[in-house]
């Protein structure tokens, strides 16, 4: 990373701690490391029955990622234990928490059930661990968020899911997908029907690969932060250990 050497001026900023303050870098900002592979891109799904819709979503989503040129993984969740019910080490845990340190975007998919999404789709999300030492797996990385529903159009667990990303300081991107009478938007084959509804799934994946792209290569710089350049190592584990370990 690149660091503009002049200091600012903090005279009139008796509270901060000047040696870890630093000026914004547009160098890194403007020409960020070249990285030439293939956007890595994590798809999620919330639900276990043999014709779910939400995983009909991500995989038609994943073909429009790969066509755009990304690599893919879909996460298949069956088998994955309740979260605290065992440890991390669990296969599919681990499974779950590979693909989160391999992935560079995410796709969430989730039906809504009882007016929220499923649990199946919170489950995944809560063995994401908020941290792993000092590293947190989750931060940076591009968020697109899609739901599918029996009934009218509804954004519930779009919106609790765009919580959720925050939360795991992610950069969620501003358009979505919410898919209505879902029964109605596939064939028997588990392809979605051409609709303006599979029009914005394309708009969502379009913009999920860009925000992807130009964001991949600045991420490190655009989370790196003056409070905890502050901590040391010990202290920031220690705090946000304690933090995720209620």
């Amino acid at each position: 990373m690149t660091v503009t050497k002049e200091k600012p001026d903090c005279s009139d900023l008796p509270n901060i701690a000047v040696e870890h303050f630093r000026p914004i870098d547009r160098q890194t900002l403007e020409t960020p490391a070249e990285l030439t592979h293939p956007p890595r891109i994590l798809l999620l799904y919330g639900s276990l029955r043999e014709r779910s819709y939400s995983r009909f979503l991500a995989q038609e989503a994943e073909r429009l990622l790969q066509t755009l040129g990304a690599e893919t993984r879909i996460l298949d969740p069956s088998g994955l234990p309740l979260p605290d019910d065992t440890g991390p080490d669990h296969p599919k845990v681990q499974e779950l928490r590979d693909l989160t340190a391999w992935s560079e975007a995410q796709v969430w998919c989730s039906p809504e059930r009882h007016g929220a999404m499923t649990g199946i789709m919170k489950a995944q999300i809560d063995w994401i661990p908020l941290s792993i030492g000092a590293v947190r797996p989750t931060q940076g990385k591009v968020l697109a968020l899609m739901q599918v529903s029996g009934g009218s159009q509804s954004f519930n667990a779009l919106n609790q899911m765009r919580v959720l990303g925050r939360w795991m300081r992610m950069f969620t991107i501003p358009n979505q997908s919410s898919v209505p009478k879902a029964f109605q938007q596939f064939d028997d084959d588990g392809r979605m029907k051409p609709s303006g509804l599979y029009d914005r799934v394309v708009d969502v994946m379009e913009e999920l690969m860009k925000f992807t792209l130009l964001l991949r290569g600045r991420k490190d710089y655009l989370v790196d932060r003056y409070s905890e350049r502050k901590e040391t190592g010990e202290d920031l584990i220690a705090r946000v250990n304690q933090s995720t370990n209620g």
